[in-house]
């Protein structure tokens, strides 16, 4: 009789908004399951987009190896396909070694691309093209008005000033005849996973991001950004929407002094963390702990013991 092959240790996913926490959680499961991180930030798959994004920093990362950090230039336009593709090979390398793979990060889309039967509409560049030349003549506001129209669920889950995702739902509307929402799949799982949700009180969650914001402004973010505004940042259609980075371009442009663009970067983030919170609680696969809670880690671990009965 043949050894036993053992299966695949399943994909832990660690999700939830924007400061709350995520990222010490992981470097904490990784020490005690002998894993690995697999990145699901979409800004931090930049290189140089690092105070920013608070990408761990080498010595944070604590010996643990992370991976889809740093890949793309600021130029190349975001591709959830080919993240999903370069993603899965990470995990599939992951668990081939006997670790844990561990996916990380606030990027609800990536996440479910990753986890679930995920494929995507296609695309046509007649369309793209056109709507893309509507976005630079107009901005994204008419364009997200007629999203809203046409598919109200969509235009709830995307963000009035995200003109890239706004011309990527209405080419499929228009591709499909259909709306943007009934492209996205029923859940229907890629990999045995266990999802772990950090998240905080409101209040406590509104001052973090404050205190995050003046840590980025104080570690030079402004001179982060100029530096990677040489390198293309402003013609960047993902890169320059990034959170902070867009506020400082705008400063750096004439248009915020540096103290509107400080104020704008909190209250901008603020509002992305209450649409991450609204995607990531829609799914009751997600276990929520509290990240203010002294045995996080405990808790996790309990969670992750008990998914593997």
């Amino acid at each position: 009789m043949g050894a036993l092959v053992s299966a695949p240790a399943p994909v832990v996913a660690v999700v939830g908004p924007t400061a709350a926490g995520k990222s010490a959680l992981s470097i904490a499961l990784a020490h005690a399951l002998d894993g690995e991180v697999v990145n699901a930030d979409s800004m931090q798959l930049y290189r140089g987009m690092d105070i920013g994004t608070a990408k761990l920093t080498a010595a944070e990362r604590a010996g643990v190896p992370h991976h889809l950090l740093d890949i793309w230039a600021v130029t190349e336009p975001a591709s959830v396909a080919e993240y999903q593709r370069l993603a899965r090979a990470a995990i599939d390398d992951i668990q081939a070694r006997g670790r844990v793979p561990l996916l990380v990060g606030g990027s609800g889309l990536y996440v479910r691309a990753v986890l679930e039967q995920f494929e995507f509409p296609g695309t046509d560049p007649a369309i793209r093209e056109r709507l893309e030349s509507e976005l630079a003549a107009h901005g994204p506001a008419p364009l997200y008005a007629r999203l809203r129209a046409a598919d109200p669920a969509a235009g709830e889950s995307i963000l009035p000033g995200n003109g890239r995702r706004i011309v990527r739902a209405l080419e499929v509307i228009e591709l499909t005849g259909g709306t943007f929402t009934a492209a996205l799949p029923q859940p229907t799982p890629y990999y045995p996973a266990v999802q772990i949700g950090v998240d905080l009180d409101t209040a406590l969650l509104d001052e973090r991001i404050a205190v995050r914001v003046d840590r980025m402004w104080a570690d030079g973010l402004v001179a982060e950004t100029r530096a990677l505004a040489a390198q293309g940042l402003p013609e960047g259609r993902t890169a320059s929407r990034a959170l902070g980075y867009q506020q400082v371009l705008r400063f750096l442009g004439g248009e915020l002094t540096e103290e509107q663009a400080y104020d704008e970067t909190i209250r901008a983030t603020r509002r992305f963390v209450r649409r991450q919170r609204s995607w990531f609680r829609r799914d009751p696969r997600v276990h929520w702990l509290d990240s203010a809670d002294p045995g996080l880690v405990e808790a996790a671990l309990r969670i992750l013991g008990d998914a593997e009965r």
